[in-house]
């Protein structure tokens, strides 16, 4: 009796095409479940150099009944959470906050115009402010990256969240720091 066939059948049994396909599938299970490679939550970030930034973002339109508090929130409670396009990026320090007055442009008798405090009542729970927030952020050649694959550029918006507060504003510097 021959090893092969003339029908290419092993010991006129099983077809060399079918024996073949089993290896390969055989082959491909092994592969997977014993050398699956790297795993897919493995954090890049962890393995490149961070650098600290200080992050401006400008706040407009803050409706807050109790500005002082909402001040004394952020001198309490430093560490805010940051939001980057819908993504959470971490937490980030508040280093400073400081409010922008509200005015109202006023033409003059002369044709001039002066930038003058508003008077509606209902402008007092409306503020405007900076905020100059603090963390690390990896320095690449296209910017800056947050929380291990957000990027924050000037005019990105953001979103900040406290034990009291959650709200937006728009990055209008951002500065790397020496350390």
């Amino acid at each position: 009796m021959k090893i092969i066939d003339s029908k290419g059948r092993l010991l006129g049994k099983i077809s060399i095409l079918d024996l073949a396909a089993a290896f390969v599938i055989l082959f491909v299970v092994v592969g997977i479940f014993f050398f699956p490679g790297t795993p897919l939550t493995q954090n890049i970030v962890a393995q490149t150099k961070q650098k600290p930034i200080e992050v401006q973002v400008l706040v407009r339109g803050l409706s807050v009944a109790n500005f002082d508090g909402l001040v004394q929130e952020f001198e309490q409670e430093k560490k805010a959470d940051i939001v980057i396009r819908n993504q959470p990026a971490g937490k980030v320090e508040i280093i400073s906050t400081r409010p922008l007055p509200r005015t109202t442009p006023v033409p003059q008798p002369d044709g001039t115009v002066k930038a003058l405090p508003d008077p509606r009542p209902e402008i007092v729970m409306i503020k405007d402010l900076i905020m100059t927030l603090g963390s690390n952020a990896e320095v690449t050649k296209s910017g800056f990256v947050l929380g291990g694959s957000k990027k924050i550029k000037i005019g990105s918006s953001i979103q900040l969240q406290g034990n009291v507060y959650d709200f937006s504003g728009t990055v209008i510097a951002i500065d790397e720091k020496k350390s």
